[in-house]
């Protein structure tokens, strides 16, 4: 159910979001999926955001009212392989199911065409268990493409993962 009282912005992350970025990628519930382990201290959050979250090309803060409640990473290829991104997210479990994710996915997603004019593909891999993410990425036109069977180590375990894909193309009326 989308809520269409809070407006969705993103914006790159600044170092005062330490506290909001702490209350997210600091619950096992939100890092259950990512890549990424729980932050457990205030300085490990700082540290993380300094050095990965600013100075990359696009990581994005999701933002209502300013406070960052998420993120959004497209992570552009290089070489042979600059026509395709991954791109990840996650959100605080508080804002769950109210079509945040979709409308944040949404804005990122036309960003990224228009600013990475190499590209042609975005694709993301998801964990075979995480439907709601799936779910998230289907509403948005994403094609599932296949189960990459014990295809990745997460939080210590071999999982099996689903591609799924959109092309600049499907965007196009």
């Amino acid at each position: 159910m989308a809520n269409n009282c809070l407006e969705i912005k993103l914006r790159p992350y600044r170092t005062s979001d330490v506290d909001d970025f702490l209350m997210y990628a600091g619950n096992d519930k939100v890092t259950r999926f990512t890549r990424w382990n729980t932050f457990t201290s205030k300085e490990e959050a700082l540290s993380y955001i300094y050095s990965f979250c600013i100075p990359h090309p696009y990581c994005r803060s999701i933002c209502i009212e300013d406070r960052s409640i998420g993120f959004v990473i497209i992570m552009p290829r290089q070489g042979d392989d600059k026509c395709r991104a991954e791109i990840g997210y996650a959100l605080a479990a508080e804002y769950w199911g109210q079509g945040i994710t979709t409308g944040a996915l949404k804005m990122a997603i036309s960003d990224g065409f228009r600013e990475f004019p190499d590209l042609v593909r975005m694709q993301a891999s998801i964990e075979i268990e995480n439907k709601a993410s799936q779910r998230v990425l289907e509403k948005l036109g994403f094609q599932k493409e296949c189960v990459l069977r014990k295809y990745t180590i997460n939080k210590g375990q071999v999982r099996d993962m689903v591609m799924y894909s959109l092309l600049s193309s499907d965007l196009m009326p």
